[in-house]
């Protein structure tokens, strides 16, 4: 996690003194403090402090004689819109009180697994003490590097055509997911077809201008991808502490639509909208919960 401090306008901060100041006015000083109790009576707590518009850094832990024990921080950043209406499953860390967000989202091909913000809140809802029911996912991620590549020119027949590829081919995995043999066997030939046409063009052509967007699983970490996607939006926000700069990225990556966070030295390349970002991510997200 403390890689991902870099994301948030954290660069320089590496020495653990520096982080020690910086963890311990979070704790003195929070702009938002949120507190319940699991099952077993102990007291869980977040304590949270934003150095810009929707960036901070989370510290977590409990309460003991009313003094705050830090378990762990993260850094975090808040999205904006709706990335999935798929239903997720909970699933809470062996190592330490922290939960993560499971989601056999259709578009993607692969589970998705995200690192859930919202955890206080999810405590809540699953004690009963609010009983409110899920609506939806926002989805946001993090990434320590990325670059900006020129987008695959495609006239309308051809986003058409992509846009309706897009559509069959959910179904097909919905289908499949639920034992259809034919969905299943479909889906078999057109990956065969798929890669057979790869092999045939990537001897002329670079790989970029066959494959324009992807979203895969990326190192040992079970929340972090990488991926490439188109830019529907950017901006910039700056670090209230260090003045540094982080590019707002939306991302339309496999048709899963979400906003990446990342330094602005950590970019190569100048982002602008209908081309691509490339690079590794830490995925979040919150669940949306009907009022």
């Amino acid at each position: 996690m403390h890689n991902f401090l870099r994301s948030i306008g954290f660069k320089n901060l590496i020495k653990k003194k520096d982080l020690d100041i910086l963890i311990d006015d979070i704790i003195k000083n929070p702009d938002k403090k949120v507190i319940t109790e699991d099952a077993k009576g102990n007291v869980f707590a977040e304590l949270s402090k934003q150095y810009g518009e929707s960036i901070g850094i989370a510290v977590r832990g409990e309460y003991v004689e009313e003094e705050f024990q830090m378990d762990y921080y993260y850094p975090y950043f808040v999205g904006s819109g709706v990335s999935t209406e798929e239903k997720v499953e909970i699933e809470k860390r062996s190592d330490r009180e922290a939960y993560a967000g499971v989601c056999d989202e259709v578009r993607l091909g692969v589970t998705l697994i995200f690192y859930l913000q919202n955890v206080i809140e999810y405590l809540q809802e699953a004690g009963g003490i609010a009983r409110r029911i899920p609506a939806n996912t926002t989805l946001s991620a993090l990434s320590t590097g990325g670059k900006i590549i020129f987008p695959v020119y495609k006239n309308e027949s051809q986003i058409k055509k992509g846009e309706n590829y897009s559509q069959k081919r959910s179904h097909l995995i919905a289908a499949a997911r639920e034992g259809d043999e034919e969905a299943i066997e479909s889906l078999t030939l057109e990956d065969i077809d798929t890669y057979s046409m790869i092999s045939r063009r990537v001897m002329k052509e670079d790989i970029l201008s066959i494959v324009d967007t992807y979203f895969m699983p990326y190192g040992i970490e079970s929340d972090q991808y990488s991926i490439m996607g188109e830019i529907l939006n950017y901006d910039t926000i700056e670090n209230s502490v260090t003045s540094e700069k982080c590019y707002i990225l939306t991302v339309d990556s496999n048709n899963l639509v979400f906003d990446v966070c990342i330094n602005e030295s950590d970019l190569l390349g100048e982002p602008a909208v209908g081309r691509r970002f490339k690079g590794n991510i830490w995925m979040q997200g919150q669940i949306n919960y009907h009022i």
